[in-house]
Formats: C-alpha cells, structure tokens, sequence
C-alpha cells in the first residue's frame, strides 16, 4: 500500500489521513508511516497514541490497528434512526432561511442531511457537499446545481473526505453552510472522531455564513473532538430552548438563535 498522498503538514491532517488509510489496510506500521508522511517516528507515535485516546486506534507492538468492530461511535443508519422528528423540524426551519438561487453548503450527519430534504420546491440554487446520503436525494431534484466533493468514503459518516475534496473547497464560496455536530455545549461545538475534523474546517472556511444545525439532544451529548467556539458560529438553528450556558455563550459570540 502506497501512503504517498499522507505527505502534509498539519497534526490534524496527519491523524486525518492516517485514520483513512488504517481503514484499508487494518494495520500501519510506524516505520512505514514516519516514510512516507516524512516526518519522524517520534512524531508518527505521537499522533498515534491521540488516536488511541480517542478510541479511533488500538496501539500495538510496531504500529496501529483498528479496535474490534471497527470505528468507534454509532453508525450513520443508527443515528439517522434518533430523534428523527426534531431533526426534521430543526431541518424545516434552517431550509427557511434559503433563498430559492442560493449557494448553500451541507456538511455530513443526519442533521445536515435533514436541511437538504426539506429544502424548498423553488430552490434552484447550488449545492455542494461531501455527504453521500445527500447527493443521493439530490438525484431527484434535477432542478438543483449540484458539486459532489469527492474522496474516500468514510462509512461511518457517509461522507468523502481526503484531498481531492480539499482541494476543489480551496476555489470555491457558498453563502451558507449548514454544519452538523455530534454535541454541543458552552465551549463549542464536537464531534465524535478527528477524521470529521479537516472537511468541516475546509467547508467552513468557503462560508459566507455558518449555520450550526442541532436537535436538542445534541445538549445533553458528549463528543471528544472540539470544531469551534461559538465564535465561529453565525446562526444556530435548534428545536428547543437553549441550556443558560449555552445560551450565554452565544450570545456573548454574537451567534444568531432560531428555535424551531
């Protein structure tokens, strides 16, 4: 197995793509990875013990494999089957705030996806995303733009992540992005695994606006990787009334409420 695309920079990227290439072969080794990621083994072992941390990787003699069963965290159809009213109408009241041409983004998660249902007949805009459920009910909307990000697959999320989808974000804009999220409190917004974590920077980035989409359990959850404050944060779009911190929290960051 060739690792010659896990040549970057950044810690989070490094640990990004590690984790995507550990989910085809199984096991890595730490002299093949500190080769072909250029860095040294010191550095390789350090990323992987993070990993380990989280519970995305299991630490063994000469490298890393993947922990029994495979990704940690609910799968996708699992968490699509949770609280799927609120999620709809958490997606009714964030699809109110498109405008019929608009070019919009749709992160990953069942949240997000719920926005991309309940979008407007009218809408006729743009559409990018790198979540596969997405671009599937997007088939059946040919009035609709719509730019696929692609990548490998994580099968957990359902979603492209890598740099073919990286470097298509880095030449485009959207108006609004509709981010999902695994939890949510007064310090921000997480999700579940740090392979999540570069695609919803990169999106976020191209955003004129960010728009944090999340049923109310989302405040009652807990998820280790941190995305962002409030302050980055326009709009967050829920289904019931705010816990005081969070609240305050958002307040403080300026970011806009809508309770659905």
């Amino acid at each position: 197995m060739t690792l010659e695309s896990l040549r970057y920079d950044g810690a989070p990227q490094r640990r990004t793509q590690i984790m995507a290439a550990l989910r085809r072969s199984g096991f890595l080794s730490v002299t093949d990875l500190a080769e072909q990621l250029g860095v040294s083994p010191m550095t390789v072992r350090r990323d992987l013990r993070r990993l380990a941390e989280r519970g995305e990787a299991v630490l063994v003699h000469g490298g890393v494999s993947l922990p029994p069963g495979g990704a940690a965290g609910p799968s996708y159809l699992h968490r699509a089957q949770v609280n799927p009213e609120a999620k709809l109408v958490v997606g009714r009241a964030a699809a109110a705030l498109v405008a019929p041409g608009d070019t919009i983004g749709v992160d990953s998660g069942t949240t997000a996806a719920a926005v991309a249902h309940c979008l407007p007949d009218d809408f006729d805009g743009c559409l990018v995303t790198h979540s596969v459920p997405v671009l599937a009910q997007m088939l059946g909307r040919p009035r609709v733009r719509v730019i696929g990000l692609g990548g490998e697959v994580l099968h957990e999320n359902q979603a492209m992540v890598g740099f073919a989808a990286l470097d298509l974000l880095q030449r485009m804009r959207v108006r609004m992005l509709f981010l999902g999220a695994s939890a949510v409190d007064a310090r921000g917004v997480y999700v579940r695994s740090e392979v999540e974590l570069t695609a919803k920077h990169a999106v976020m980035e191209i955003a004129d606006e960010v728009v944090l989409v999340a049923d109310g359990s989302k405040f009652d959850a807990s998820a280790p990787v941190r995305v962002c404050a409030f302050d980055r944060i326009d709009t967050l779009v829920t289904d019931v009334d705010l816990p005081p911190a969070v609240a305050d929290a958002a307040r403080r960051a300026g970011t806009r409420f809508v309770r659905a």
